[in-house]
Order: C-alpha cells, then structure tokens, then sequence
C-alpha cells in the first residue's frame, strides 16, 4: 500500500504547470519544451518533405491535395499582406503557421498522459515564455536585418529620426520607434504565450472535478479550443508577414 500523501489542488496545478529543468540561473534549459517543440517540427515536416518527394502530376493523395492547399492558402496570404521581394517570406510563413499549429494542438492530449507512466514533462511548448520569446526574438531579428539590407543605414537611420513628426522632433521620433519595434516582438510572444497558458489551465481545472462533470466541460472546451490553437498560428504568421513587410517597405 502507498504510503504517500494525495495531491492537493494547488499541487496538483503547479506540478502540471512546471517545466522539467535541467542546470540552474540563466543557463537554466526546459528539456520537456525543448524535446517536444523538436520532435513535433521532426514529424511534421518530414512528413511535408515526404509529400514534396512523393509528389505527382497524376491523381494526388489526400495528404498531397492537404499540403498543397495549405501552401496555396499560406502563399495567398503573403501575397496580399507583403509587398516586398523576399524568397524567405513565404517559407518562413508556413513554418511558422504549421509549427505553432502543432504545438498548440499538443494541448488537446490529456494533460495526465504522461503522468501515467510516470513522467514530469510539459506536453505544449507553447505554453512556455521562453519558446514563444525565442520565436518572436528571431522575427524581431529578422526585422532589423531586412530594415538594413533594404534601406541601408543612411535610409534606416532617416525614417528613424524623421518619422513621424519630421527631423526637428528627431529625439521623440526615436523614442517613439524604440517602443514600436520592442511592442512588435513582445505582443507576439506573450499574446501566444498568454492565450495557452490560460488554455492548458481550464483544463487542468476540468481534471480536478469530478470525473462525472469532466466530460460534460472538456469536449466543450476541446471543440472550442480547436479554434484557439488554429487562429494563435494564424495571427502569429500574419503578424510575422506584416512586421517584415513593413521593414521592406521604403519612404
């Protein structure tokens, strides 16, 4: 007979809501985000190069027909939100919309699957500020590279200093630009991070009633979320296309 103490609410959440950690401070590294954002992008873009291999010009399968939607349907989207000349732009969307995609969908599996067998790990990365900052760090990053190789430094450093109230207010013009550019990647990431997080938590509450009122509010919820997951992708991608199309934009 097991000896040890049943969990309470609070235990029960904060243990649902802590990340496996390995090393201490700053060097501090979420193993169970790290492993699961890397599996999830190994699987499904192997699965995408698989159709790109396979692909024919014959009657397609049904996952052929599926990729080639999606990437009819990212590729319309770039070409009405970005007006500039990038080879990256439209890749770089579809990674972002499929990889956030299937993050998210990670939350639709039971949050006790794997406490089953005995293991501490988060299941969505999503629901962890440091990959969803690291996203959008990496877009903020690509911002300032296209800002440069597009506009150069004397034009970066013109809209700068001159938008929007013209050179004499060059100072408030500056100040204004460095919070706009530092909004950018803080609303991606949190406006993500935020919406899981609060996802992964109604259903740890679910987990904690009765196991009779469970079903009756998770495939509510389950449903529902399915629209969450898919439009944070969505938004996330849009958000990417338009950052970048502003910063190759030229006045």
């Amino acid at each position: 007979m097991s000896t040890q103490a049943p969990q309470s609410a609070s235990e029960y959440i904060i243990g649902h809501l802590t990340n496996a950690k390995i090393g201490s401070g700053f060097w501090t590294l979420h193993i169970d985000t790290l492993f699961f954002s890397a599996l999830l992008g190994a699987i499904v873009f192997g699965l995408f190069y698989k159709a790109a291999k396979n692909a024919t010009s014959d009657v397609p399968g049904k996952w052929q027909n599926f990729v080639e939607w999606l990437v009819e349907f990212v590729d319309s989207q770039v070409k009405v939100m970005f007006h500039g000349k990038s080879e990256l732009i439209a890749p770089l969307a579809l990674t972002i919309f499929v990889w956030v995609f299937i993050c998210n969908a990670m939350d639709l599996l039971p949050i006790d699957i794997l406490a089953v067998f005995g293991v501490h790990m988060k299941l969505v990365p999503t629901t962890d500020p440091n990959m969803t900052f690291a996203m959008s760090i990496s877009v903020f990053l690509l911002m300032i590279y296209y800002n440069f190789k597009i506009k150069g430094l004397g034009g970066f450093l013109h809209e700068v200093t001159h938008a929007p109230f013209g050179k004499w207010l060059a100072p408030v013009n500056i100040l204004f630009r460095i919070i706009e550019d530092l909004s950018k990647p803080l609303s991606l990431a949190l406006r993500l991070f935020g919406n899981m997080y609060a996802g992964e938590m109604v259903f740890i509450l679910i987990a904690l009633l009765p196991f009779y009122i469970q079903p009756l509010l998770s495939w509510p919820w389950a449903v529902f979320h399915i629209l969450i997951i898919t439009l944070q992708a969505y938004i996330f991608m849009m958000l990417t296309i338009v950052y970048l199309s502003m910063a190759h934009e030229t006045h």
